[in-house]
């Protein structure tokens, strides 16, 4: 199934406060999302946003909303749950 991409404007915040290097490591796992929900993806138990993306330290927070990838939050994985 093809996704759509939607960055909500705190997920972009959280982005851009991130080095380049793992800027970029986040948005190739959430390309390749696009046309699968491929790598560490869970569904996650009692929390919004409903998934989560395991980029090495860092989690993409994120919901599927008609066929579109709506990313919320970007946040180092000690931060994520609270």
């Amino acid at each position: 199934m093809k996704y759509g991409i939607e960055f909500k404007p705190k997920a972009i915040k959280d982005l851009q406060s991130l080095p380049k290097q793992i800027q970029g490591k986040i948005l190739e796992k959430v390309q390749l999302m696009e046309n699968d929900l491929v790598g560490d993806v869970k569904k996650l138990t009692n929390f919004t946003p409903e998934y989560r993306l395991r980029v090495g330290n860092y989690r993409v927070l994120f919901e599927i909303e008609n066929e579109n990838i709506v990313i919320y939050r970007v946040k180092p994985r000690d931060k994520a749950y609270q």
